[in-house]
């Protein structure tokens, strides 16, 4: 009985199994780009935080490689200053 039954199911099956694999593919190529993205949007994080950073190692070693200038004033004229860009970062909305 089985063996008269298996050969008019196997079309069937097959395309069953098809449809199901192409599912399948569709959803893991969904996964990827949304995995792709996340560490594309992560790694411009990064690196914006690296410039920062390094914008302000640049900072510390003028003030440590320049004595003949006002260290505390150096200082502070630079804590105005990131307060202002601060401000214009608010207003625009870029953080």
């Amino acid at each position: 009985m089985l063996d008269d039954i298996l050969p008019m199911l196997a079309p069937f099956l097959m395309v069953l199994g098809i449809v199901w694999i192409k599912g399948r593919n569709r959803l893991e190529e969904k996964r990827m780009s949304i995995t792709a993205q996340d560490s594309a949007e992560k790694a411009t994080h990064y690196a914006t935080r690296m410039a920062a950073m390094e914008d302000r190692l640049r900072v510390l070693e003028r003030v440590i490689t320049d004595k003949g200038y006002d260290v505390a004033t150096q200082i502070e004229a630079l804590r105005d200053q990131r307060r202002v860009e601060e401000r214009l970062e608010d207003r625009t909305g870029t953080r």
